[in-house]
């Protein structure tokens, strides 16, 4: 049901969508803060390191957005990508989003996030930047996911097309799932289960 209304908001009333977020990022930070200063990771391959969102030039990340191929956005649209969408989540104490870089180049490889909700949900989503397709950063960003989400106490959940399959293995391969919903358009309502 909340993931219904979180999505008409977001979708249809984006100035409320806006005050919500505000008011959720206070309320998460007031319950999660201290919690929050201690979130690290433990499974990084070498070549790559994790940066927080808030850590990344804002034109850095609307540049990685600009260059994924339209396919890339079909299954994948949990915010704005431009300028100012990017500077509000990074503002957003409450969206735990991170960026993939890879050290030797300093790209991009990937993006991911667990959108967190005061009451101690939080989504998970990610984005494997073209050119890194097929190295399992996918399965990785998840693992990532569960280890800060379930780390400071979340239940966590995620929403999955079947027919994007690239996804659909690396949500099932990096965790156990179960699935809470079948929805339309072939896809699926996953609760990620701690191992």
């Amino acid at each position: 049901m909340l993931y219904k209304i979180a999505h008409f908001l977001r979708d249809r009333m984006g100035w409320l969508w806006t005050f919500v977020e505000w008011v959720n990022s206070l309320l998460f930070v007031g319950r999660y803060g201290k919690r929050l200063k201690s979130v690290s990771f433990s499974m990084v391959p070498q070549d790559y390191e994790v940066v927080a969102l808030s850590n990344v030039p804002t034109e850095k990340m609307v540049a990685f957005f600009e260059r994924q191929p339209e396919e890339a956005f079909t299954y994948f649209k949990p915010h704005g990508f431009d300028a100012q969408s990017i500077r509000r989540l990074q503002r957003n104490r409450a969206f735990m989003a991170y960026v993939l870089l890879e050290k030797a180049s300093g790209a991009i490889a990937g993006y991911c996030f667990n959108r967190c909700f005061f009451h101690g949900v939080g989504y998970r989503g990610r984005m494997v930047d073209i050119s890194f397709r097929g190295r399992g950063l996918g399965t990785l960003m998840n693992k990532l996911l569960n280890e800060a989400g379930f780390g400071i106490g979340l239940r966590l959940f995620e929403s999955v097309s079947r027919d994007n399959v690239a996804s659909y293995r690396a949500a099932l391969s990096a965790s156990k799932v179960r699935v809470l919903q079948e929805l339309p358009d072939n896809e699926l309502y996953l609760e990620i289960l701690p191992e």
